[in-house]
């Protein structure tokens, strides 16, 4: 089966470099939609090396790889990486256009940020992601969360969101062909909430807050720039090399997507971008109802992460002191649990029961006073927003869906 990918940015690079290296399909078709530098030869130099992961040769093969970008024909735009044949197309850029069917292309990742709204026609403008379906392909991975831009619009039946090893049994072969890989941080998140929930169950979980201090993006600014007409989060255009820079994340819908019991569980996700390429952290605070006799304490929390880790190839638990560099390219996890900073409080919340509305009381009584022992517990989690962690989980989930295709 040959593998089609959209895009040629970060995260479509490092997915042709885990192809690659994987090996799992025959050929590998990547659309680019426009010339690129004097040709091939410049596609092929982008390809090869990376400023945050190193050369592809020793990502493939360590310091004895030599190279392995060979036998390029510019008239033909093919080449072999790693020995798999890739072919590079540099003519559409709109989905519907791709020469996927002509290519034999059965299978796409679509790597471009750009089509996220699965309700969108395929015949769209400005195209969308159902125009890779009407290109000739049968399955469509989103590198992205789905957004969907007309209110009151549902998400179609054809459409799943799904992280690997989370909720990807959800995926049913003969009604889904649109399936989105949520985010890095949402797949950074689901690792770090489903064991507890497991553990504890929904009803435990009183709220949730997270902020993930986030790597640069390539939706940000080198050095100050004029905002684009319309623009509203001024902060994307100042430099992300000089800021640490406030900005949103929709983890926390996304995360329902994945986990419904988070849906009714009240949930704020925040982000904070900061001057690194990549690598990035979690910083999780949950407030769990308990006990006064056993309360929740760190030792049991950790031992949660530590037995789940032992059962998922997806989660570390990590007792080491880690710093953000140490989880680039390595390991091959969606989340790093830092256990050494993992906390945890109790204490008793006093309700005043005439604070509600539902309760009446006649004229002259004392209302009571609730004291509900509640256990606030702060986690740690590390992820490699690029390769380590989101591009080789979209891998292991697009290898999943191609295996179930007939």
């Amino acid at each position: 089966m040959k593998l089609g990918i959209n895009g040629l940015g970060r995260i479509g690079k490092l997915s042709l470099w885990h192809h690659v290296s994987r090996q799992h399909f025959s050929e590998i078709v990547v659309n680019l939609g426009r010339q690129v530098g004097s040709g091939l030869e410049d596609i092929a130099a982008v390809i090869e090396k990376d400023s945050t992961y190193g050369k592809l040769a020793t990502y493939l093969h360590g310091h004895k790889g030599g190279r392995v970008i060979e036998n390029l024909n510019e008239a033909a735009g093919t080449m072999t990486v790693n020995g798999v044949p890739v072919t590079m197309l540099r003519e559409a850029r709109n989905p519907k256009d791709i020469k996927w069917q002509e290519n034999n292309v059965r299978i796409v990742v679509d790597t471009t940020g750009v089509f996220k709204d699965p309700t969108s026609d395929a015949d769209a403008k400005s195209g969308s992601v159902r125009g890779h379906l009407q290109a000739g392909a049968e399955k469509v991975l989103v590198s992205a969360p789905f957004k969907i831009k007309s209110k009151g619009l549902d998400m179609p039946a054809d459409a799943l969101t799904a992280v690997m090893g989370i909720n990807d049994d959800d995926y049913k072969p003969e009604q889904h062909a649109i399936i989105s890989a949520a985010s890095c941080t949402t797949t950074c998140l689901s690792y770090m909430i489903k064991p507890l929930l497991d553990h504890f169950g929904a009803e435990r979980l009183l709220t949730a807050s997270m902020v993930t201090v986030h790597a640069a993006t390539g939706s940000q600014k080198v050095l100050d720039a004029v905002p684009a007409a319309g623009a509203i989060d001024l902060r994307k255009n100042r430099s992300i090399l000089n800021n640490i820079i406030l900005t949103t994340t929709g983890a926390a819908k996304a995360l329902g997507l994945v986990i419904p019991e988070m849906k009714g569980i009240g949930f704020i996700a925040e982000s904070v971008r900061i001057p690194t390429a990549s690598g990035s952290l979690i910083i999780l605070v949950l407030n769990f109802q308990d006990e006064i006799e056993n309360p929740i304490k760190r030792d049991l929390i950790n031992g949660i992460y530590r037995d789940y880790a032992v059962s998922s190839p997806y989660l570390q638990y990590s007792e080491e002191q880690n710093v953000s560099s140490d989880i680039v390219g390595t390991p091959q996890a969606a989340a790093v649990i830092e256990a050494t900073e993992t906390h945890t409080r109790t204490a008793s919340l006093k309700l005043h029961l005439d604070h509600l509305k539902s309760c009446n009381f006649a004229p002259g009584q004392v209302p009571p006073v609730l004291e509900i022992p509640m256990t606030q517990a702060v986690i740690y989690g590390w992820y490699d927003n690029e390769l380590g962690s989101y591009t080789n989980m979209l891998g292991d989930l697009t290898v999943s869906v191609a295996n179930q295709m007939v």
